[in-house]
């Protein structure tokens, strides 16, 4: 047998994403805010997209059936036809510039009542001039900008405002001095520990008082000596914290040498203190406003209406004007610009089939989230109508099947956007939980309506006889949740809620301030 070269010919399949289909996944993906940063990067490479008015409309553009094109129009004489921004569709498409248009695409009637089919709109202010809350969101000083500030004007030893600096840069977010020890910032300066621990004393005195503290103790010794209540009674008390958070008044009083009511007095003062100091200020950084994605509105003769968040959206469309424009100028007869015409007419048309491409896909995405959410809502119509202890357990799959896509897709979608309505801003996701089985046989209900269950019982709870974990899960199963009592301890630590015991000392320690 001869071992050689040969040309064999084989077929094969395989699944490849296009980088088309990559973007697109990403579009859908992306919030509203993020969205328009995208857009407009694509708008700053792409000379034949432009953005029409965002009062009134979606990134879901109007559109009949397949229009003809720029040239084609000219070509027959009717050029004028044309309008200078134009969108080319060859998919079927829908506009809406209100949520009172009788429009129907696939099942859904947009600005109809939802009745098993559900509601689509366009939501945003009507004339596109909504106030911008991010514009009017000054960036705060951070908490090191201020001590520094403060330094300058307080140290008027070059020395010391070195040490000073060095002592700020390593104060961290809450206000407390991380890292280093004194004797090694000392040691590092090439400087003594008495003056670094001088000028940190300095530093205590600055606003927010408290701040350059080591320790808990520390920070709250220097408030208290600001506010002139450091006395030995109260410098006992501070000296036993931990005796403080086990809430035994009996040794406390007798450290302390006083009375109830003064102890009572001295922990009212205690509470009146910033444990940490720094949180007040910023890390310098603008606050970011939540935008919802998703309006959903109670129609009047009933039922819901889902709209989607126009007024962060800019309407994309394609300049087919500047396109015919462009295509029809002239160019010269020699070779060097016909070889500059060719690189035109390649450039201009990668130029249109990427903005044809962005504008479509900015209406899938535009229906896929209309559809999410209209289904969003018809399996959460109870939490819509009655709060969150009629929320039902949901996963994203029954979504999916729902509306013919895949998980992956609604996945997608829910993730960073919000809904509006009227019961306040919610993530998407928070409508997708587990279920706790009924133990009479009926629906499962909701995670999140168990854990709200669970706060409302401890919220009346006697202050001097909490519920314990126990007897929390004979309440519920009464109430007919079928749930462990290792769930409703994590369900209440997830919650931020403490034990029984933790409970019960708190309520110790009101009682006594």
């Amino acid at each position: 047998m001869s071992i050689g070269p040969r040309l064999d010919l084989r077929q094969s399949q395989s699944l490849v994403m296009t980088v088309q289909l990559q973007q697109a996944i990403k579009l859908l993906a992306l919030t509203n805010v993020e969205l328009e940063a995208y857009i407009g990067g694509e708008l700053e490479k792409n000379p034949l997209l432009d953005v029409g008015d965002t009062g009134s409309i979606d990134a879901v553009p109007a559109a009949t059936a397949e229009p003809a094109t720029t040239d084609q129009l000219i070509a027959a004489g009717n050029g004028a036809v044309d309008a200078p921004l134009d969108v080319d569709f060859t998919a079927e498409t829908f506009h809406h510039d209100g949520p009172t248009d009788s429009v129907t695409d696939g099942g859904f009637q947009q600005g109809g009542s939802f009745d098993g089919a559900g509601a689509i709109g366009n939501g945003g202010s009507g004339d596109g001039e909504g106030i911008d809350v991010d514009a009017m969101a000054a960036a705060e000083p951070s908490l090191i900008d201020l001590l520094i500030e403060q330094a300058v004007a307080a140290f008027a030893d070059p020395v010391d405002l070195v040490i000073a600096r060095h002592l700020i840069d390593q104060i961290d977010d809450a206000g407390y001095l991380t890292g280093s020890s004194v004797e090694e910032i000392a040691d590092r300066l090439g400087t003594y520990p008495a003056a670094v621990e001088r000028v940190l004393v300095v530093i205590h005195s600055f606003d927010p008082v408290g701040v350059g503290a080591r320790t808990l103790r520390e920070c709250l010794i220097v408030q208290a000596r600001e506010a002139d209540r450091l006395d030995p009674a109260m410098a006992a008390l501070l000296d036993n914290l931990e005796t403080l958070a086990r809430g035994d008044m009996a040794t406390l009083r007798r450290v302390c040498g006083v009375d109830q009511e003064d102890l009572s007095d001295m922990i009212r003062e205690l509470r009146g203190y910033n444990p940490k100091p720094g949180l007040q200020y910023g890390g310098g950084e603008r606050a970011q406003s939540v935008v919802a994605d998703v309006f959903v509105h109670r129609l009047a003769k009933g039922g819901w209406v889902v709209e989607l968040n126009s007024a962060t959206l800019p309407r994309v469309l394609v300049d087919r004007g500047y396109h015919a424009q462009l295509s029809a100028a002239p160019t010269g007869h020699d070779a060097h610009s016909k070889e500059r015409a060719r690189e035109a007419k390649v450039f201009l048309s990668d130029c249109l089939a990427s903005a044809n491409w962005l504008v479509k896909a900015l209406d899938q995405r535009a229906r896929t989230i209309i559809k999410v959410a209209t289904e969003l809502v018809k399996q959460q119509e109870a939490f819509f109508e009655h709060g969150v202890n009629y929320l039902k357990p949901l996963t994203l799959r029954a979504i999916a099947e729902e509306i013919g896509v895949h998980e992956s897709t609604v996945s997608r979608v829910t993730s960073n956007k919000y809904l509006a309505c009227d019961r306040g801003l919610f993530e998407l996701k928070y409508f997708f939980t587990s279920g706790i089985q009924s133990n009479d046989g009926g629906e499962a209900s909701s995670a999140l309506a168990v854990k709200n269950r669970i706060s409302r019982l401890i919220a009346v709870e006697p202050p001097a006889v909490p519920l314990s974990d126990d007897k929390l899960v004979v309440l519920l199963r009464a109430e007919g949740f079928d749930i462990a009592r290792r769930t409703v301890m994590k369900y209440r630590e997830a919650m931020g809620i403490g034990s029984s015991v933790a409970r019960r000392r708190a309520k110790l320690l009101e009682a006594a301030a």
